[in-house]
């Protein structure tokens, strides 16, 4: 059987990455979690000190670009691959709110982007691969042979987020997550660089109303329609 690949993009906390997941796992395709590797970036440029919530020294950062190393590796236990800077384990630290609040910032700048495209670019070569993120149809793979686009009101994304981080004991506050959301929505469409948008040729799917089982049943079908038209 041919395959394909499937590029999903949208908005925070749309669940992008959880339907990326179980297609990937349903179809033994590979998956990437491209935001996993803005995050890092944005870990990476915390604890050097390049920026803080009313500072950020982006020559710096772009400087050090050839001293970050970012790679996935496979953990059997999860079922997932995590993420890992300069061989660090950072999965669980790129999770956080703090991390969130600087990422779009991070991802904004054209030379990150620029450096992650093209990993990203090598990862799906061969094909086989789901890949989530906020350009991957339209600059990473414009010629996807499925595109979604993931979206979701913004109080219901924070919501979700909220309880996210609520079972992982983080102490925060609904008003802080949802602030979070909206900031990133803001940046990330009005970003020069790739501002998120919708490919044309994409396949919007508003999750507001729908459990993961049925978001992944409606996608699936259309990758399957895809797969078998090749």
């Amino acid at each position: 059987m041919k395959k394909i690949i499937i590029a999903i993009d949208g908005f925070s906390s749309t669940g992008k990455s959880t339907l990326a997941k179980q297609l990937a796992k349903h179809l033994g395709y590979v998956y990437v979690d491209t935001g996993a590797m803005y995050r890092a970036v944005a870990l990476y440029a915390m604890q050097n000190n390049y920026i803080t919530t009313d500072f950020f020294d982006s020559e710096k950062l772009i400087n050090s670009l050839p001293s970050i190393r970012l790679h996935f590796v496979f953990n059997a236990e999860l079922g997932f691959a995590e993420m890992y800077l300069n061989d660090v384990n950072v999965e669980k630290e790129i999770r956080t709110l703090e991390v969130s609040g600087f990422v779009s910032t991070v991802a904004a700048i054209s030379e990150v982007r620029s450096k992650l495209v093209e990993q990203q670019q090598e990862m799906g070569a061969a094909k086989g691969i789901v890949m989530d993120g906020r350009d991957i149809g339209t600059v990473v793979f414009p010629n996807a042979e499925l595109k979604v686009f993931m979206t979701a009101g913004a109080d219901t994304r924070a919501q979700r987020r909220f309880d996210e981080l609520q079972a992982k004991g983080d102490n925060v506050s609904f008003e802080e997550v949802l602030k979070n959301v909206v900031e990133r929505d803001y940046i990330d469409t009005h970003r020069d660089d790739s501002p998120l948008v919708m490919a044309e040729d994409a396949i919007e799917v508003d999750n507001s109303y729908l459990d993961r089982k049925q978001q992944f049943d409606a996608v699936l079908e259309l990758a399957n329609e895809v797969i078998n038209t090749l």
